[in-house]
């Protein structure tokens, strides 16, 4: 982003001039990867993942856009999310990754929302309930095809797989899986995972079948079957470890100097005085820190080589410490002109996407997505 568009970023919101950091969230973006995970699946449905407020970014924005994009079929991680979703969608088809947690059935039930059912046990539960409400309400089954996270194991599926009157209670309306190396495409479990989910699905009755995130789409057809569940992708975040990212930035987080200082030549920068600059340096202290998603392991000590955010085309790395609401950057090489007090800095946008953010603090899109801290002015556009 060009110093004259971070600053019109702001500007064009009239954003209060007390703002210390300002979050958009481009709603075109977001429908662009949307179309495009559609492109890739077809003719499968594709799905979207909203779990965790839509991956940190507002649901209340980001499932209607959806939705008028042409997505029907949502997935959330808990009851309360999926209540919330159904205020907001009164015709879409929610499920819910969490299960059928006890005495759960009647909110299930009353908001038309469907569990994922992830064990034998709770399979029965929703039969039992379903012949007490006289209705075969929908589910889903998880199928733990390797993961030995949430599932039905081997053992569960030979223990419900031949009682008609179970599943006849019900209405078994899609059984999925959830693929572990996905992001690795040269994984060899990916393809052992599919085998296992082909051969145990094939014991229950049959139904839609779903097996792929956002990371399984970029594996190809054999992994997409009849409905795909992207999450990251959605949100601009790169879903493989290698290559580049095909994905639209979805997410700009761009924080205000507030102020410009010389440092002589021997100083230290920021808690610890992990920093030392030989040659001194002219520093910028930014209004953001690991309360606003910057995580503390961005943090850059003596002899390190850390993250550089952006002010226009010029680079800024980060020194020292990141603390809770500032960080310090290098901007001895940054005309006077730009770095100044009150001027605006990109941390995460066109030119520092959210995987570069996860590489240098040793962690994942997801992380840094769902960290967003909410002192940052947030403003969605498009859509």
């Amino acid at each position: 982003m060009s110093h004259a568009r971070t600053r019109d970023a702001a500007a064009d919101n009239k954003v209060p001039p007390d703002s210390t950091a300002l979050l958009t969230i481009d709603l075109n973006a977001l429908i662009a990867n949307y179309d495009r995970l559609r492109e890739l699946a077809a003719p499968a449905e594709c799905a979207a993942v909203v779990k965790a407020d839509a991956y940190g970014l507002g649901v209340t924005e980001v499932a209607p856009a959806l939705w008028r994009a042409g997505c029907k079929t949502f997935f959330v991680a808990t009851l309360p999310e999926a209540e919330e979703l159904r205020a907001l969608l009164p015709e879409a088809v929610i499920y819910v990754f969490s299960g059928l947690l006890p005495g759960t059935a009647d909110i299930y039930r009353k908001a038309d929302l469907r569990p994922v059912l992830n064990s034998a046990e709770e399979i029965r539960e929703w039969a039992a309930q379903c012949s007490r409400y006289g209705e075969a309400l929908p589910c889903a089954v998880h199928i733990d095809s390797g993961m030995n996270r949430l599932g039905l194991t081997a053992a569960d599926v030979e223990a419900v797989s031949n009682n008609r009157e179970l599943w006849s209670a019900l209405s078994l309306s899609l059984v999925m899986s959830h693929l572990a190396c996905a992001d690795d495409a040269s994984h060899a479990k990916n393809a052992a995972q599919r085998d296992i989910f082909d051969s145990l699905r094939a014991r229950l009755p049959e139904t839609r079948a779903s097996l792929a995130n956002s990371a399984g789409i970029l594996l190809g057809a054999d992994f997409v079957y009849d409905l795909v569940r992207p999450g990251i992708a959605l949100y601009g975040g790169h879903p493989q470890r290698r290559g580049p990212n095909p994905f639209q930035p979805v997410v700009h987080l761009i924080g205000r100097i507030l102020q410009v200082r010389e440092a002589e030549p021997g100083e230290t920068v920021g808690y610890g005085a992990t920093r030392t600059l030989p040659n001194g340096a002219r520093i910028a202290i930014v209004s953001v820190g690991y309360a606003d998603g910057l995580f503390r392991a961005l943090s850059v000590a003596d002899g390190g080589e850390g993250l550089a955010v952006r002010i226009g085309d010029h680079a800024a790395p980060i020194l020292g410490r990141v603390s809770m609401d500032l960080i310090a950057i290098d901007v001895t090489d940054v005309p006077k002109t730009h770095a100044r007090r009150g001027e605006w800095v990109e941390l995460l946008g066109h030119n520092i996407s959210a995987h570069d953010l996860a590489s240098h603090a040793n962690t994942i899109d997801y992380e840094v997505l769902t960290s967003l801290g909410r002192r940052a002015v947030r403003r969605f556009v498009g859509g």
